[in-house]
């Protein structure tokens, strides 16, 4: 049902300072946003002196119905008059993309007019050309919900964590795949019919890639390592693994020997090289983190320093409410910081210098079907010891065709694990090699 805004003039104790608002998209998000605007308009008002009014909001389609009814004029299909209006003063970009919403974002900065986003995408490709653009213009670019939804992470790394040498911030930050694993280790269910359940429930798209494949988590990992190394990262620079290939065997065996299954967005920072590396990925993290209690849809970002040691910050990582929330929290302070002339900079950031995947190390878990005879386990392990693989535990389960081997190594090179799998594929006792997958947080 469709529910008319509440646009009444506002009292408070003090005289408010109007900003106006100009709104590009109004779908699940940019709805939420405005009726929470509304909802909240008098008690902003009480407390911060801001009067926020939507002045004019952008759509494709004037005929859609929508779950906010708003005043007759305040809809249009122009973004780029909402941009350029002088009855503007600050613009939220919420329609997604690159384009045209760098072009329109650019147009608003470069006018004095601080934008709010939510646009991952954006900012993990562009991100430091905007934010220059900003600083050159003295206004604020404020985006906290292009992150994790309505965790508020991206403040604390940019504002209350700027002094602290950070050295590594990972994650669960795409509340698709966390739903999806976390179905599979509650009820065994195989990765098809969790990922059926998660579009039927609306937490997965109907064309799942973007989450399911790592690229969702990638542009938000890109986003965080560039504010909390001071680094130019862009989507490019992260690499991708996703958890189509994840059995439910995987996800057993891995709760058999004390871990669970989550896929983690990582960045870290080597301060020895100034090298950083970013990855999204599949890993097994023990069940005393704090991370493997993270369930359903929900996210949770962890961020390690060096005198502040260990923050989780958890919650809600989708959703219209929770990211309407913090989309609405950087527009009382872009609002606040324009009224008085200020605002907040993130500063200029160097081309980050990428450790690519395969010099990456981590701990692995490595499982095998293999046949059943004497001198099998001394071939497979001459395979790890001729690459410089450690192995930390092993096991075999079953008997027969049934025969599995499964290594625990110590911490090793992405590139020397990588080749010991292509030559274990190649021994005649080797019928299949099965899922690879880092340990983290051991």
């Amino acid at each position: 049902m469709v529910e008319p805004v509440a646009w009444a003039t506002v009292s408070s104790p003090e005289p408010s300072t109007t900003v106006r608002l100009g709104v590009l998209g109004c779908g699940n998000v940019g709805a939420a946003l405005v009726r929470l605007i509304a909802d909240q308009r008098s008690a902003i008002a009480a407390r911060t002196g801001l009067n926020l009014e939507v002045t004019r909001v952008a759509v494709r389609n004037l005929s859609r119905e929508r779950p906010v009814e708003l005043p007759e004029g305040v809809l249009t299909r122009d973004a780029a008059a909402v941009v350029t209006d002088p009855e503007v003063d600050l613009v939220v970009e919420l329609i997604g993309g690159i384009e045209p919403a760098r072009e329109l974002i650019t147009a608003a900065l470069t006018a004095g007019k601080p934008v709010v986003t939510g646009n991952k995408e954006l900012l993990a490709n562009v991100g430091p050309e905007l934010y220059a653009v900003a600083d050159q213009h003295g206004v604020d670019l404020l985006f906290e919900a292009a992150v994790a939804g309505g965790i508020p992470v991206v403040r604390a790394l940019r504002e209350s964590l700027r002094g602290e040498p950070l050295h590594r911030v990972l994650g669960i930050i795409n509340g698709t795949t966390n739903f999806i694993l976390t179905k599979m280790a509650a009820e065994g269910a195989d990765y098809g019919a969790a990922l059926s359940e998660a579009q039927a429930l609306g937490y997965a798209e109907r064309d799942p890639t973007a989450d399911v494949e790592g690229y969702d988590a990638g542009a938000k990992a890109a986003i965080m390592a560039t504010i909390a190394f001071g680094s130019r990262v862009v989507a490019g620079d992260v690499y991708h693994e996703g958890i189509s290939g994840i059995t439910a065997h995987d996800i057993a065996m891995a709760k058999r020997l004390g871990y669970v299954v989550k896929l983690l967005g990582i960045a870290e920072l080597d301060r020895e090289t100034g090298e950083v590396a970013v990855r999204v990925h599949p890993a097994m993290v023990p069940l005393a983190h704090p991370l493997a209690s993270v369930n359903g849809s929900y996210n949770a970002v962890f961020v390690e320093g060096d005198a502040v040691g260990q923050l989780m910050f958890y919650g809600r990582g989708a959703g219209g409410a929770p990211t309407a929330s913090a989309v609405l929290g950087d527009v009382i302070d872009a609002a606040d910081h324009l009224v008085h002339g200020t605002s907040a900079g993130l500063g200029t950031f160097q081309r980050a210098r990428i450790r690519p995947i395969d010099e990456t190390t981590a701990e692995y878990l490595l499982s095998m079907e293999v046949v059943d005879q004497p001198g099998v386990l001394h071939a497979v392990t001459g395979v790890f010891a001729r690459h410089g693989v450690s192995i930390r535990a092993a096991e075999q389960e079953g008997a027969g065709p049934a025969a599995r081997l499964v290594f625990i190594t110590h911490e090793a090179k992405e590139a020397d694990v990588q080749a010991t799998v292509r030559q274990l594929r190649d021994l005649d006792v080797v019928r299949q090699v099965g899922g690879l997958l880092r340990v983290i947080g051991a």
